[in-house]
Formats: structure tokens, C-alpha cells, sequence
């Protein structure tokens, strides 16, 4: 029956993300399952467990069976660190999961990468093949394409949160898992599985062992974050992106220079609430299961620098390259010169995370230099005063447009539309058709500045309208519930657009 293929089958073109209204459904059933489960610790982690790789499964189809391989390798690595005391043992250990972990997104991000540039240096003509593919298809007798690789959706995220766990395991920092289904559970909690945050095992592993518990409040919390995260997502991000950012980094010659530069603000906004609306609607479901998420954002186009902008900005990314990648290549224990090229080195290598393109690397170096700038900065300057409100605002402005100059190497297409988008803001801005355009677009621009004006209330104001929500009772959060959604609804587009950070 179609129904039931359309629940349980994976449909490419219909992947399973918060905003469908299959996930809704997915996750009503899931708290009917879990009212059941969730006073035994090990039955709720198993229930859980299932339920995520269901989840990844409708989201990334057979490539599920790559996390079950991450989630083995490591869980087998961590027990073993744990029974081993020799350290040339230990080191050989951590290094078969970090090799392992790597390999396996090394292959499936950068194969094409990797072998175009071979081809280039050598002038060979080495071809891709999808080996996951070609071993199911001999399994299973499928017929998946042998001559392309798909990269697995948030295979960045969970292999990085997989390894920090065995990292952590061997520096002693915490205890390896015992039971396999807890740590499956661990990787796999589907709320923040494919586009983060990325969980620390010291942070989410004791709350595995701990019963549930949800306060009125939390509940309100939750409910807030769920709903502020899809208003995030489909009235600012989709709209502006469907409407006017996609079509100016497409095309940007066909648009004039002020046209192309409201893109690039605009897409700093479109990623924003794109990502940020995701990682709220995690850490709110993640939350009425009875899980607490690390926050991932903190209005960062706030930032007065860009040290301050990496304080807010995927907190979860940045404090995990800081501790396994900047302190690992030496961090601060070292020379000024060391301390600049160990920046500049992370964020290359933070820039590569997100894509296998040069202009990833670029987008990378931006920031790396920047870091190291604004270091540099505050060792020859330690005196001025960072409380001026006028320096602060200038910084504020600074650093939102440098933040904003290094998008355009993140959101465009190849390197020549970035040197298009440049090139037409440079000399041909059109100031005499800005009047025509503001018209033209007048709704997008409204988004654009309600959207950029909320981000940049007062933290204080914010935190009174939240507070707010989550002390109505139940039965006026039921109506804002339900506005919420007709809201939604009404101004969604017409095709459900996946999350940004999906492809990385």
C-alpha cells in the first residue's frame, strides 16, 4: 500500500526535517511511545535509539549504515581505552578512531575534491566510485548509482561528536560507555543528529542515567525555542532565500551592485536563522524527551569583534576545534607566530569542514586572519577601553561586514560568481534604481530589517517576551501555538526547503 511506503520507505525527494509535517507526526508518535518507556533508563535509551536511526534513515536513506560503522568502531575503541593502561597501546587505540572516523568522511566529502586536484597536478583521469553503493547493491541486489558519491546528510556532525567521545575517553576525561545501546543512543539522538549541535559525551552521556524530568517551565522553554525556531526557518530564512538571496547568487550579473550587496546581507540573515532556528527546535524537542542541549548560538552578528563573533556563532563547532584542534597543534603554549599560523590553521581546516571547495578554505583564511589579526590587535592596544559605546558600535559594524564579505565566498556557486558579485557592487551599484528596487522587493526588505532588528535587541528585552510565554497558562499557549502555525502555514513556500547545514 502507498501509505505505508511513504512512512516507512525512504523518498529522496521527501526527507524527514522539522519543518514537514511528517517529522510532527513522527515525533507525536515518538512521545506516545516514550509516555510509555521513559521511567527505565535502558528501555527509553533502546526506544530512543531505534527511533533515531529511523529518523537519519527517512532523512539520509541506506547511508544509515554508516553511522551503525561509527558507532561500533568507537564504541569498541572507548571500551578498550578503557581496559588499557599502556600508553603506546592507548595512542595506537585513539588513532585507529580518529584514522577510521576521518576515512570515512574524507571519502564521501572530499573524494572529488582529492581526485580533481591529482588529476589536475598529474594530468590523470581517475574516476569516483561510490563503494557503499556497490557493496549494497551486491548485498541487497539494489540498483544504486556506482559512479557518484552523495554526501550522507550530517555525517560532519556525528562523526566529529562520535570522536570527541574516544578523545575524551583517553585523556581520561570521562568513563567509557558499557552498554552499546547507550552510546548508539548518544550519537544517534535524533534532535541534533544532522545538523548539531555537536554534543559533548561529558555533557550527554550522565544524563542517560538520570529519570526524566520536565518542569512547567522547561515545558514552556521547549515550546518557545520549537516555536521561535520554525518562525526562524519559514517566514525570515525561506522566504528571503526563495525570493531574492538565491536569485541574486545565481545570476548576479543580471542585478545591479546594491541588489547584490542587500543579497549578501541578506543571506548573512538567511544562514542565521536557518542554522540558529534548527538548533533551537533541537534543544526544544531534545528538551521535552527530557535532554538538555548546549546552546549553539548567541546573537552573533552582536559580536564588537571577531573573537566575539566565534564566542557566538556555532558555539558547538568552535569550542570543538578549539579544544581538539587549536590546543592540540599547541594553541597559546608556544610562540606569537605559532599562536597566529595555529589560528590561521584551525579555521582552514574549520573552512574544509564545511565543504570540499577552495572557497571553503577562503571563506576559512578569512577568519583565520581576522583571529589573528584582532589578537595581534589586543597585544599592541591592550589599553583602549572596549566599553565605549561609540568603539563598540564601530566594531559592531566592522565585524558584521567582514563576517558578511566572507559569505559570499561561503553561499556562492563557484569562484567566478564571486568575482561577478565584486565586481557589479564595485562599478555598477545603480544608485538611481535603488528607489525602483526597494519597491520592487519591499517585502523582502521588511523581512530583512524586522529580522535583523529583533537579533539585535536588547539580551535583557528578549529575555522578558521569553520569560513572558513560558509563564501563560497552558491554555494561552495553545493559542499562540495555534496563530503560530497559521502563520507559518500561510507564509510558508510552496516546496519544504531543507536546512542549510544539511549538506555539511
Amino acid at each position: 500500500m502507498e501509505w505505508i511506503k511513504e512512512i516507512f520507505l525512504y523518498n529522496p525527494d521527501k526527507p524527514m526535517i522539522f519543518s514537514s509535517l511528517f517529522f510532527w507526526g513522527f515525533f507525536a508518535v515518538t512521545l506516545l511511545g516514550y509516555s510509555i518507556f521513559y521511567k527505565k533508563h535502558w528501555l527509553r535509551n533502546a526506544y530512543l535509539f531505534v527511533l533515531s536511526l529511523f529518523f537519519y534513515y527517512k532523512s539520509g536513506g541506506y547511508f544509515f549504515s554508516l553511522l551503525i560503522f561509527t558507532t561500533v568502531v568507537d564504541y569498541s575503541v572507548g571500551l578498550a581505552l578503557g581496559a588499557i593502561k599502556k600508553q603506546n597501546k592507548r595512542k595506537l587505540l585513539i588513532l585507529v578512531s580518529v584514522f577510521a572516523n576521518l576515512l570515512v568522511l574524507a571519502y564521501f566529502k572530499y573524494s572529488y575534491f582529492f581526485i580533481d586536484i591529482t588529476n589536475n597536478l598529474l594530468g590523470t583521469d581517475f574516476k569516483v566510485v561510490n563503494l557503499l553503493a556497490d557493496w549494497t547493491n551486491s548485498l541487497s541486489g539494489s540498483h544504486f548509482d556506482v559512479s557518484s558519491i552523495i554526501l550522507p546528510v550530517g555525517i560532519s556532525f556525528y562523526t566529529f561528536q562520535s570522536m570527541s567521545y574516544t578523545i575524551d575517553v583517553y585523556r581520561n576525561k570521562i568513563a567509557p560507555v558499557k552498554n552499546i545501546i547507550d552510546f548508539g543512543f548518544f550519537v544517534t539522538f535524533f534532535p541534533q543528529l544532522v545538523a548539531g549541535p555537536i554534543v559533548r559525551a561529558t555533557e550527554f552521556i550522565p544524563q542517560l542515567y538520570q529519570d526524566y524530568k520536565l518542569t512547567k517551565n522547561e515545558f514552556g522553554y521547549a515550546l518557545f525555542l520549537i516555536l521561535n525556531g520554525l518562525m526562524k526557518k519559514m517566514i525570515i530564512s525561506d522566504y528571503i532565500s526563495m525570493n531574492f538571496v538565491d536569485r541574486v547568487f545565481d545570476n548576479p550579473m543580471t542585478y545591479t551592485g546594491f541588489e547584490n550587496l542587500m543579497g549578501i546581507y541578506g543571506y548573512a540573515l538567511q544562514i542565521y536563522c536557518d542554522f540558529s532556528g534548527y538548533t533551537d527546535i533541537a534543544i526544544g524537542v531534545g528538551l521535552l524527551l527530557g535532554f538538555k542541549l548546549p546552546i549553539n548560538f548567541n546573537s552573533p552578528y552582536k559580536a564588537a569583534n571577531i573573537t566575539d563573533f566565534w564566542r557566538r556563532w556555532h558555539i558547538s563547532l568552535s569550542t570543538w576545534l578549539r579544544d581538539y584542534l587549536y590546543i592540540s597543534l599547541g594553541g597559546n603554549r608556544c610562540s606569537k607566530f605559532r599562536r597566529y599560523l595555529n589560528l590561521l590553521i584551525t579555521m582552514v581546516l574549520g573552512g574544509l569542514w564545511h565543504g570540499a571547495s577552495f572557497r571553503f578554505i577562503i571563506w576559512g583564511a578569512i577568519h583565520g586572519v581576522a583571529l589573528a589579526g584582532h589578537k595581534l590587535w589586543m597585544e599592541l592596544f591592550p589599553n583602549i577601553k572596549s566599553g565605549n559605546f561609540f568603539l563598540k558600535l564601530l566594531g559592531v559594524f566592522v565585524t558584521f561586514n567582514l563576517v558578511s564579505f566572507a559569505w559570499i565566498f561561503f553561499r556562492a556557486p563557484d569562484m567566478k560568481s564571486v568575482g561577478e558579485m565584486l565586481s557589479q557592487i564595485g562599478t555598477s551599484f545603480g544608485f538611481a534604481l535603488i528607489p525602483d528596487i526597494l519597491i520592487s522587493y519591499w517585502i523582502v526588505f521588511a523581512i530583512i530589517i524586522v529580522g535583523f532588528a529583533i537579533h539585535w535587541l536588547p539580551s535583557n528585552f528578549k529575555e522578558f517576551y521569553r520569560g513572558a510565554f513560558i509563564k501563560t497558562p497552558i491554555w494561552l499557549k495553545v493559542i499562540i501555538t495555534v496563530l503560530v502555525v497559521i502563520i507559518i502555514f500561510q507564509a510558508k513556500s510552496s516546496n519544504v526547503q531543507p536546512f542549510i547545514y544539511f549538506q555539511f
